[in-house]
């Protein structure tokens, strides 16, 4: 698509406005909502300090990661600036015993469930599957397949459930997965037994290049509806609001009232991945509008009001985002590389021919060069 294709269709003249869930305005001042301010009740000052400063960090870790990227340090990586309100807004909201399913571009979220940020980046630079233990985190490894985590999440709260524990589980996917068939199946499987899940849709507004409105004609939000659970549209770069009806959402599901489905709406300001060129399929003042809802400046100019230092506090947390992405540089090039037969390791409990016949191809072309990494493909065909 290009930026005047939506504009064509007529699919851009909805109010994107429409039905938005907030508690902060761009300019950080507060909205009152009886219904949604006994969720964040707890946020005092110091509270919401912590949260600016994790969502500094984030924001600092992308910036790294990135970086690393175009250095050669790691191969991909697939930018979140722009959504750091509504994965640290969701993902403060969860208890230690919930479970995270999420896709590759939440690393908000494992920052905030408690992930080093060595385990950030060690994906990205080929080196492993995954950068932590999901045991250790509640945090299953990130999912590259678009939305099959929401299958994965319904089936471990259904698991919870049947268990008697009151554990919740959240799926974090984005507006493009609700396009695949995975998603539509999770939501119909966690409506018919009322599993305690959360689908958690970030829509950063493209799907790579496709823009949301070309996926759907009416708020994502709206599609619950038709699987019988509440939809929820919220500001997704005001992280008072995203806290909230996260955890009333969470609150609903231990509860034993089934899932939801949170619209978060927030914009991806980066590329999609760093191999891809927005600036092929969309238009720089769109950028430049989503610039002034930054949900840094909200949450500072929120601080401000209520009588925080806030010169202070950008200090502060720039002395931890500093300290966050030295460690996950110094670490990320300090990762050894792996022996490359070692890409078959792990993969089934048990040997099986098809495993076989691609170890063995790969030990033969590994060994039609003179380097190292060829001798070993000639030891390991021996």
């Amino acid at each position: 698509m290009t930026p005047t294709d939506p504009v064509r269709t007529g699919l851009l003249t909805r109010d994107d406005e429409h039905d938005l869930t907030r508690m902060l305005e761009p300019d950080g001042t507060r909205r009152a909502d009886a219904e949604l301010d006994p969720w964040i009740a707890d946020l005092d000052v110091s509270r919401l300090t912590e949260l600016y400063t994790d969502l500094a960090v984030v924001r600092a870790l992308d910036a790294q990661g990135v970086a690393l990227q175009r250095q050669g340090e790691v191969g991909l990586w697939p930018p979140l600036t722009g959504q750091e309100a509504a994965q640290v807004g969701s993902a403060r909201a969860l208890r230690a015993d919930d479970y995270v399913f999420a896709s590759y571009r939440e690393m908000g979220v494992a920052w905030a469930r408690g992930v080093a940020p060595v385990g950030l980046v060690i994906e990205w630079r080929g080196a492993a599957a995954s950068g932590w233990v999901p045991a250790e985190h509640n945090l299953a490894v990130p999912q590259i397949i678009i939305g099959a985590q929401s299958l994965h999440a319904t089936g471990w709260a259904m698991g919870a459930a049947w268990d008697g524990a009151d554990s919740a589980a959240i799926a974090y996917f984005g507006d493009g997965a609700t396009s695949e068939g995975d998603v539509n199946e999770a939501l119909v499987f966690a409506a018919s037994f009322q599993a305690p899940v959360v689908f958690f849709c970030q829509n950063n507004h493209w799907a790579i290049s496709e823009p949301v409105t070309l996926q759907s004609r009416q708020p994502l939000a709206r599609r619950a509806d038709g699987f019988g659970m509440p939809g929820i549209r919220v500001d997704g770069n005001d992280l008072l609001a995203v806290m909230a009806v996260t955890r009333r959402a969470l609150d609903r599901a231990r509860r034993g009232d089934g899932p939801t489905f949170i619209e978060a709406v927030t914009y991806r300001m980066g590329p999609h991945t760093t191999a891809d060129d927005p600036t092929r399929y969309r238009a720089a003042d769109e950028i430049e509008s989503w610039r002034e809802r930054d949900p840094l400046a909200r949450l500072l100019a929120h601080l401000g009001a209520l009588g925080a230092d806030i010169e202070a506090v950008e200090r502060d947390a720039k002395v931890v985002a500093d300290a966050a992405t030295t460690e996950m540089r110094e670490a990320c090039r300090a990762i050894p590389q792996p022996e490359p037969m070692s890409v078959f390791d792990h993969i089934y409990a048990e040997p099986n021919s098809h495993l076989e016949r691609q170890r063995d191809r790969y030990a033969r072309y590994l060994a039609m060069f003179d380097d190292g990494a060829g001798a070993q493909g000639e030891e390991a065909a021996r």
